[in-house]
């Protein structure tokens, strides 16, 4: 279902052995893992818990919706598309809310609104101004369901953005082998990183985050901390792919959240070009990377290293520079997209 914050409110009804199930309304339960549950003898659970007033309204930096609210109750997010909008779904709670106070200063969210669906499930509805999502993080501030939605960048152009570049695994999380490769998937997804990083410098692109450089171990929640930190425009993720059978081959690009998706089709569409097959564009991909919203991010599966054919390609060592070219045309396919 995706991350919540901490400290919320969680009524368990049942457990197997690493999972507690919470019951999130009268219709929606959901697992969660028994490390992030703290019992709580001196909560009183109330019979039922009430909305407030809701806000909208801008920084130099962000948009914000706050939802006021009795008590940090569970909730999920998504995206959806044509047109862009946010939808928050709080679970546990009735509506009371009969105002919401939005400012001029305002410059991504659209418009706020919010329908009650179920007897205790408040749906909340952000529509944004562009077409393409730039992401948004959710938490509690107190009491208050904050949404900060990114706005999109004033210059489209890649020479004034933030670009974070992710070498898959590293360390002790070598990745896949190969049939013939000398190294595990570690070594090669760092060159092609490498190569890519190289290319946006040399293209005017002054803003370039690498999650590693080196051959070292960086667990991929960290990783998400970091990069939520660098606050990048979007993210690339490098890796190789690999199967059972030897026959299956080609490159591939993965979402998660269809407001995503636009990133993941351009970057595919140009790595074709490279005389590797297609083995697809996959949505609703659970890989940890892609799983944040807060903005914009792709896994690139550049080949199989598990097929002869491709395991070829990625030990020439003229291909770290070709797939880099491909996936820089790639993002600037998607940003005159955007335009």
């Amino acid at each position: 279902m995706g991350y919540i914050d901490t400290n919320i409110l969680l009524r368990v009804i049942d457990s197997t052995k690493d999972m507690y199930t919470v019951q999130l309304s009268k219709f929606h339960s959901a697992y969660i893992d028994r490390v992030f549950i703290k019992p709580d003898s001196a909560q009183k659970e109330k019979p039922f818990y009430l909305t407030n007033s809701f806000s909208a309204k801008g920084d130099s930096s962000f948009d914000y919706v706050g939802i006021n609210m009795e008590e940090r109750l569970p909730y999920k997010s998504y995206m959806e598309i044509n047109p862009s909008k946010i939808i928050i779904d709080i679970f546990g709670v009735q509506s009371n809310t009969n105002w919401i106070t939005q400012l001029h200063s305002l410059k991504e969210v659209k418009n706020v609104y919010y329908n009650q669906v179920e007897d205790d499930v408040v749906r909340v509805t952000i529509e944004l101004k562009h077409s393409q999502h730039w992401g948004y993080s959710i938490g509690y501030k107190g009491k208050i369901l904050v949404i900060r939605v990114k706005r999109q960048p004033e210059k489209l152009d890649l020479r004034f953005m933030k670009v974070a570049i992710d070498a898959g695994h590293g360390g002790t999380n070598a990745g896949t082998g190969g049939i013939h490769a000398k190294y595990e998937e570690k070594y090669y997804t760092l060159l092609f990183a490498k190569a890519l990083q190289s290319l946006l410098k040399k293209k005017g692109v002054k803003n370039v985050i690498m999650t590693r450089t080196t051959d070292t171990t960086f667990d991929n929640k960290d990783r998400i901390l970091f990069l939520q930190e660098q606050n990048p425009d979007f993210l690339i993720s490098l890796h190789l792919n690999s199967s059972n059978n030897a026959e299956v081959n080609g490159v591939s690009t993965y979402y998660k959240h269809i407001g995503f998706r636009p990133l993941t089709m351009a970057l595919l569409n140009r790595m074709l070009e490279l005389n590797l097959n297609e083995f697809g564009n996959v949505g609703n991909f659970n890989f940890v990377l892609n799983q944040p919203t807060d903005f914009p991010n792709s896994l690139v599966e550049i080949a199989f290293m598990s097929n002869e054919s491709d395991e070829k390609k990625v030990l020439r060592s003229t291909f770290y520079d070709d797939v880099a070219k491909k996936i820089y045309l790639g993002m600037t396919d998607w940003l005159k997209g955007v335009k």
